[in-house]
């Protein structure tokens, strides 16, 4: 369900949305070295839903390969992915060194920071809320806000020609309801065809306040039994709604006086900059303290791990300790080396508040190992586990059949991006509310869009 990209031919010209990173399985690093599918020179623009690297970790392969048109997004994304790029920059390089170091090839890594840059300058056009993009002759694109992270929309592609229009709406991902952070989804009323994510397409999450009551009790219990608390994150938008929530709890007087919540993660930390920076995007709430300059994510007992000096300080701190570090999936990052140090201790609590990818040691520990490999040591499973999902980003089933009932019917709904079961188990709900044609491509399956009068 990762590696987001589909390529649109309308007005005669060859457009993207998406070119996202395959993420999770231990081959993908394979996968995403294949070639692309088609010639990049041949693309002459790339329409950006957000930026997760599964929807935008590719660009730097595809301006390698020869793509030097715009690249579309909105203001909030395009700061958003150069954050998101130039650390996956990092991260390949350092595996590939790692992978050199070790006898195991010396192969260049996928992309480094200077194609990241080049690719940064071709994010030449922004891209507002409901404002009208042209694209070709003919053809043109409108970003709606999509309520998954900030600066995420659904692009809507209308081609005209000949008498007949072709509205196509690309949901990329939809955020969750019921949360207090990010304004909701608000899709155009009217399409013929919808291509639409299913990440949660068979199931509903648990409600936020739920999800919040189990957070609580779980963190409280695990600092009365003298551990310390584990939260692997997403840095964009996951970590930020945890701080604010965090901060509420602080000024409740909830954390013990020398508690303290760390933030592992220099990615995270910069992406927060960004969030302040983008009050509209947010709920009233956190618009209004924005606007009084209160910072809703910082408080006192919050420590910045900038530098791996300070990440490794955490290690001999005094007190009931709170981690948020990535990798969200426990795919690397940080969290690992305090994974490593935890995973044994019955004290200490490991907590998901997020989609763990088929392949991940996330999924792993999910499904129920009880041994598994961490930094290339077999470990016994003996920290307390807990997965609380009603804090996902991602539309649940309740929530994406909301979304379609908020448009008229289409005539060709596309599920894209989920798990086989998800894909299905949404595709058999449908006609509930009168989608009764839906269709599940194959990876690189082409279809043929109806073409409708004006």
């Amino acid at each position: 369900m990762t590696g987001s990209c589909y390529r649109v031919t309308a007005g005669g010209r060859e457009f993207l949305v998406d070119c996202g990173m395959f993420q999770g399985h231990d081959d993908l690093g394979h996968e995403n070295s294949q070639p692309l599918g088609f010639d990049p020179r041949e693309i002459s623009a790339v329409l950006l839903t957000h930026a997760h690297l599964d929807h935008c970790g590719r660009l730097p392969l595809l301006v390698k390969g020869g793509f030097r048109g715009p690249i579309i997004a909105t203001p909030a994304t395009r700061d958003l992915a150069s954050i998101v790029l130039l650390d996956a920059a990092h991260i390949l390089s350092e595996h590939a060194l790692h992978q050199s170091r070790h006898g195991r090839g010396a192969d260049a890594p996928l992309y480094t920071a200077t194609d990241v840059f080049d690719t940064l300058r071709l994010f030449q056009i922004p891209a507002e809320y409901g404002e009208r993009i042209p694209l070709a002759p003919g053809v043109e694109a409108f970003f709606h806000n999509a309520g998954h992270i900030l600066g995420s929309a659904s692009v809507q592609i209308v081609e005209r020609q000949g008498g007949v229009r072709t509205r196509t709406l690309f949901s990329g991902d939809l955020g969750s309801s019921g949360r207090s952070f990010l304004s909701p989804p608000a899709p155009p009323v009217d399409s013929d065809v919808v291509v639409m994510e299913t990440t949660y397409g068979d199931r509903n999450h648990r409600s936020y306040q739920d999800s919040v009551a189990e957070l609580r009790e779980t963190v409280s219990a695990t600092f009365r039994r003298g551990g310390s608390v584990l939260i692997p994150t997403f840095a964009l938008e996951r970590t930020q709604e945890l701080l604010y929530l965090f901060r509420a709890w602080d000024r409740e007087g909830f954390f013990p006086s020398d508690a303290r919540v760390y933030l592992d993660s220099p990615m995270a930390i910069r992406s927060t900059d960004v969030f302040e920076r983008y009050s509209r995007d947010f709920t009233p709430e956190i618009r209004d303290m924005l606007d009084r300059r209160e910072d809703p994510f910082h408080f006192e007992r919050l420590v910045m791990s900038r530098s791996a000096d300070d990440s490794r300080r955490i290690n001999t701190a005094k007190g009931p300790a709170l981690i948020l570090a990535g990798s969200g999936m426990l795919s690397g990052g940080r969290m690992m080396y305090h994974l490593e140090r935890e995973i044994e201790n019955p004290n200490a609590s490991l907590i998901f508040v997020g989609y763990q990818g088929e392949g991940t040691l996330g999924r792993t520990l999910v499904d129920g190992a009880r041994q598994v490999r961490i930094l290339g040591t077999q470990r016994q499973v003996r920290i307390n586990m807990a997965m609380i999902n009603g804090f996902s980003a991602h539309a649940d089933q309740k929530d994406l059949l909301d979304w379609c009932r908020s448009m008229a019917v289409p005539g060709l709904a596309i599920l894209v991006h989920g798990e086989s079961r998800s894909m299905e188990g949404f595709r058999k709900v449908l006609p509930e509310i009168g989608w009764n044609r839906s269709t599940m491509p194959d990876m690189g399956e082409s279809i043929t869009l109806p073409a409708l009068p004006p």
